[in-house]
């Protein structure tokens, strides 16, 4: 049976802590539960223990992010038969350190972000990567200080831009929530005879693609990418993606789709091409599960697109 784990992440000052202490003195939440508390940063408020309302709550502290090892985690499973784990994640380490530490038998079940409302712009504009790091995975951003005036379409590009599937909440300091509510039509009709992909386009639909794979069982679809020839597929297919920068140059990584031609095909790694074709959900050998594979109906050789490397922006 897997540990749920509820993970909180954000920047300081973001409303972790006390999203964490209201859930524990709430009975409906904490009705005895044994619960193990991580804690992998120290802010400005502290957990205050006598508030909770059941008793199993036991709380560690991982001060620096080379603690936090796959050794550690399990030192602490071994203290207590716990129901679940609540971690308050440092926002200035990757997410990946903890993913590859968790035991094996970790769920994440629950993964919400935190921001002051009032910085939030800010660490996008300066700390690009770690904004990226703690929102591709969230369900939802809870934006906490939200004050009249503030700048909620600039927010939802910022966050859309990385995740369209996160909720984002604004909280105010009077009690009341708003929710986005701005509507975000994708940029190409998936219902059309053929989605027509251009350019610009290509990486969210892309992502929309990986996210929704069902959406497009049996959809015809015509985009332009890169040839990438693998070992692993025989002579009548290849991998037709683009360059695709998420976050910022570091971070750039090739995203491409199996495609299937009915003949062995004379083009090569580096080319650029214009194919159309139907996308049926199958096992390929380069996908660790099953993926859309384009079965290749009509072809052009093209030309680059102006910008390369495909964007969200």
């Amino acid at each position: 049976m897997n540990m749920p784990v509820y993970l909180f992440t954000g920047f300081l000052e973001g409303g972790k802590t006390t999203i964490i202490q209201e859930s524990l003195a709430d009975r409906r939440f904490n009705s005895g539960e044994k619960t193990l508390v991580l804690m992998c940063e120290e802010g400005i408020e502290e957990l205050d223990p006598s508030k909770f309302w059941g008793s199993n709550v036991y709380i560690k502290f991982i001060e620096n992010e080379s603690e936090l090892t796959a050794e550690k985690l399990s030192s602490f499973m071994k203290e207590h038969r716990y129901d679940r784990v609540i971690i308050e994640y440092n926002g200035m380490w990757l997410l990946e350190t903890l993913y590859k530490n968790m035991p094996r038998d970790w769920a994440i079940y629950q993964n919400m972000m935190f921001a002051d409302a009032k910085t939030f712009l800010n660490y996008n504009a300066n700390m690009r990567q770690l904004v990226y790091d703690k929102l591709k995975d969230a369900e939802m951003i809870v934006l906490n200080r939200a004050y009249d005036g503030i700048d909620k379409e600039e927010i939802h590009r910022v966050v859309r831009g990385i995740s369209r599937r996160a909720a984002i909440v604004y909280d105010y300091p009077d009690g009341h929530v708003e929710y986005d509510e701005i509507e975000d039509p994708l940029p190409f009709d998936v219902d059309a005879p053929v989605i027509d992909i251009k350019d610009d386009d290509f990486a969210l639909w892309y992502r929309d693609l990986s996210e929704n794979m069902k959406a497009y069982e049996g959809k015809t679809v015509h985009f332009k990418g890169l040839i990438a020839r693998d070992g692993k597929l025989s002579q009548n297919a290849a991998i037709i993606g683009r360059h695709i920068m998420t976050c910022c140059a570091d971070d750039i990584q090739y995203g491409g789709l199996v495609c299937v031609f009915s003949s062995p095909s004379p083009l090569k790694t580096g080319d650029w091409i214009t194919i159309k074709g139907k996308i049926k959900l199958e096992t390929a050998k380069v996908y660790k599960a099953k993926g859309p594979v384009v079965y290749v109906e009509a072809t052009e050789f093209a030309v680059p697109p102006k910008q390369e490397i495909a964007t969200f922006y």
